[in-house]
């Protein structure tokens, strides 16, 4: 046989596989080789902890098996000691906390695979989006969120988000904290007011139509689920991060019922938790594992409709997130419902049946063939022939260049497959370490409060100038300069609702706020 067919044989084909998954450094496992029909238990395909940093795709057309090969990487970091979150929108990731029962089909797979396997519950901390579900609410304020990601969401232009960023300028600058969406329009209405254009004039003044624009996308942002999500308390991007006392990676895992009405709240989320996580978290290179792993389900909601600007501060995120070892997985069906510019980004690959039904399926499927390294499978035949629980990988090894293409079948979790029972779901709701400290929402005085407070102080202090103005005319010569020095400004001082006003401020006036490069606040913890 010639070395040309030799280097092309199954057989030379699978040895290639076993050698380039053959990784010595911490790695999990995928599953097995498939040759000619049939596993290869030996040629065993996995993906090397210090690699998932580098990011990675999970694809495949619906019921494919993507949620659950999700699954079985996120219970893998856990046992590894790695934390993990998951968005979880089809609600069927809560079943990791319960332990699969085996048998079955499981037995059959686990045996051809002949690699260890026992039904196990996993560490999952329940999330929800600002209270609305099961679980730990999650919110931010705006003043943490930021002028910058805040007009990528909605979906400001040029010189809309240069107002918007004057108008967080002016807060800053006040210590107004904007802790959810009613303070940031109590701010635009006093800057838009006679009492306020004062206070913007140094500034170059804010446009009312701008201004009419920003305010009624705030409204439909506040409709989008935007009022439940910024407020406080703020969620602690740290709280990802936890063990368990036997070292196990806690598996966050965020709720998003309906988000497929509501995807600009999901995007708002994913964008202010990178960019929290990038600017708290140390640089860390590259190392063994991972600090934290993510897993976005139906990551084509983050990406619909998204202008450039936005597409841009995705790219930027991933691309740096990475320095500081959290690794960034998008769920989806085509990889063409991610960007090019974040599609390369992601190292690992893990791609499940496609279908070529119509013109575009043949057309995605072809786009997907063009992804992957050259390889001695025909693969826009093989990746519209896979069976449920197969996929096509290749990972980035432990020298970060791409391993073999690998025909491979995905091993099963060990948590259950689908949701857990009610009384499951409430007993790890009920557990959790974290949720007592943002169970309640908090709306403490604020921009809103503190406007009003000073509005009703120039009121007050109007009112009392006008009462005492008989007295002042009637009066001797020192009770005229008396008050004419004391004027407005000294009877607002003294007035009984500026020094309320003070008092609530003392938390957040005197200090300005800094920003991030993404332009959220850096916290100070």
């Amino acid at each position: 046989m010639s070395e040309e067919n030799e280097q092309s044989s199954p057989s030379a084909q699978v040895d290639r596989i076993r050698e380039g998954y053959a990784f010595t450094a911490p790695s999990i496992v995928l599953g097995g080789a498939v040759h000619e029909g049939e596993v290869v238990p030996d040629a065993v395909v996995r993906l090397p902890l210090g690699s998932m940093n580098r990011h990675g795709l999970v694809a495949g057309a619906t019921g494919t098996g993507k949620t659950v090969t999700l699954q079985v990487l996120a219970e893998q970091l856990s046992d590894e000691g790695v934390p993990v979150f998951l968005a979880d929108i089809k609600g069927d990731l809560t079943g990791m906390a319960s332990p699969a029962e085996g048998g079955g089909k499981i037995e059959e797979r686990m045996g051809a695979l002949a690699q260890e396997w026992s039904g196990t519950a996993y560490p999952v901390e329940l999330l929800n989006l600002g209270g609305t579900g099961v679980g730990t609410p999650v919110r931010a304020t705006v003043t943490s969120f930021g002028p910058t990601l805040l007009s990528k969401v909605l979906r400001l232009n040029k010189t809309q988000e240069s107002s918007l960023g004057l108008v967080f300028h002016w807060a800053d600058q006040q210590g107004l904290a904007l802790l959810d969406l009613k303070d940031l329009t109590a701010v635009i209405q006093h800057l838009l007011s006679d009492e306020g254009k004062a206070d913007l004039k140094s500034l170059g003044g804010l446009a009312t139509s701008t201004a009419g624009v920003i305010l009624r996308e705030l409204v439909g942002l506040s409709a989008a689920g935007g009022d439940v999500f910024f407020g406080e308390p703020e969620f602690d991007t740290a709280d990802l991060m936890r063990l368990t006392d036997d070292g196990k990676g806690v598996i966050s895992c965020l709720e998003l019922p309906g988000v497929q009405e509501k995807p600009v709240l999901f995007s708002t989320f994913l964008m202010w938790l990178l960019a929290d996580l990038f600017q708290d978290l140390p640089e860390v290179g590259n190392p063994e594992r991972p600090k934290l792993v993510f897993f976005f389900d139906e990551a084509h909601l983050l990406f619909d409709d998204a202008s450039d600007a936005f597409l841009d501060s995705v790219e930027q995120a991933v691309r740096l997130i990475r320095s500081k070892g959290v690794g960034v997985f998008f769920v989806t069906q085509t990889p063409k419902d991610v960007p090019d510019s974040v599609l390369a980004q992601l190292g690992n690959r893990v791609q499940h049946a496609l279908r070529a039904h119509t013109p575009n399926d043949a057309k995605a499927l072809r786009a997907t063939v063009s992804t992957f390294p050259t390889s001695d499978y025909d693969l826009e035949e093989l990746l519209t022939a896979l069976g449920t629980g197969e996929a096509v990988v290749t990972v980035l090894s432990e020298k970060g260049a791409p391993t073999p293409v690998a025909h491979t079948m995905m091993r099963a979790p060990q948590g259950r497959i689908g949701p857990s029972e009610e009384a499951v779901v409430r007993q790890v709701e009920a557990g959790s370490a974290i949720r007592e400290r943002y169970a309640e929402a908090l709306d403490r005085e604020s921009a809103h409060e503190l406007l009003a407070a000073r509005q009703r102080a120039a009121e007050e202090a109007a009112a009392q100038e006008e009462a005492e103005a008989p007295a002042r005319s009637g009066g001797g010569r020192r009770g005229r300069a008396a008050q004419e020095d004391k004027g407005v400004i000294g009877q607002v001082v003294e007035s009984t609702a500026f020094r309320s006003m003070l008092r609530s401020a003392g938390t957040v006036i005197g200090r300005e706020i800094t920003r991030s490069i993404f332009g959220t606040s850096r916290k100070r913890r």
